[in-house]
Formats: C-alpha cells, structure tokens, sequence
C-alpha cells in the first residue's frame, strides 16, 4: 500500500495527537528539568541521600512514618524538595489525555451524529477525573 492509498486522516484524530504530543512532551521536559535539579542540589531533598539506605528495607507504612514523606494527595505540599519535584512531571503526564479529549467535543457536536462521541469524550473525562480524585479507592 503507497502513500496515495493511505485515506487522510480525520480533524478528530489529528488535534487530538497533536494536543497528546504537546502534553507528553511537557510532562517529559518537567521530569528531565526535576531530576536535572535534584541530581545537580539545586533542589534540597526531602530525605536526605545519606539516610536513604537505612529506609529502603522498611515496609511502606514505616518508610513513610520515619521518613515523615506524606501519602496520598498530600504529596503537593512537598514538591518543591528535589526528590519529590518530579511529582509534577508525573502529574502532567496523568493528566495529558484531558485536553485532548475537550478538545474534541466542540468538533464533535458540529457533526450530524457527533453527539454520542461527545458525551463519551466527556464521560472519559469524568472517569478520569474520578480515578484521580480517590473517592473510589478501596481499602484506605
């Protein structure tokens, strides 16, 4: 099959990896930026290297305690701490699929039946939205 056999892509499928690109691309860049600073000191580490080694071997629950590391959603008031700065890097790229899939309801709704795939682009959201948040975590 040559290029003038391969059917043109769809306006849904092309703003939504060009949105996808630029949200992996920015989590990617903050996650380099993060260790770059946590490897180099300018970021001070919530837990300092030299103690790492005598928490590896603790069970989580410990590790946090003797640490002192929060858990949960709690991990924004320790960001700015060079081992935990990469937290925001993770957080974009969690969170990169939202925009494209908004992006996507406006064009859907121009379309003649584009109503179902709206709402299922907005559902996707709200699914995320709600994995995100906790609220359906069991066993905490």
């Amino acid at each position: 099959m040559g290029m003038k056999d391969t059917p043109a892509a769809q306006p849904e499928a092309l703003r939504y990896a060009a949105l996808l690109a630029w949200g992996t691309r920015a989590g990617l860049l903050l996650l380099v930026l993060s260790f770059a600073a946590y490897v180099s000191g300018w970021y001070v580490p919530h837990v300092p290297l030299e103690r790492l080694p005598s928490l590896w071997g603790l069970p989580v629950n410990a590790f946090h305690e003797a640490a002192r590391t929060p858990q949960s959603w709690d991990w924004e008031l320790i960001v700015m701490h060079g081992d935990h700065a990469n937290m925001v890097g993770i957080g974009v790229l969690a969170a990169c699929s939202l925009p494209p899939l908004l992006a996507l309801v406006p064009l859907f709704l121009k379309q003649r039946n584009g109503v179902v795939y709206a709402a299922i682009c907005a559902l996707e959201v709200l699914v995320i939205l709600l994995a995100a948040s906790g609220v359906l975590s069991a066993g905490h």
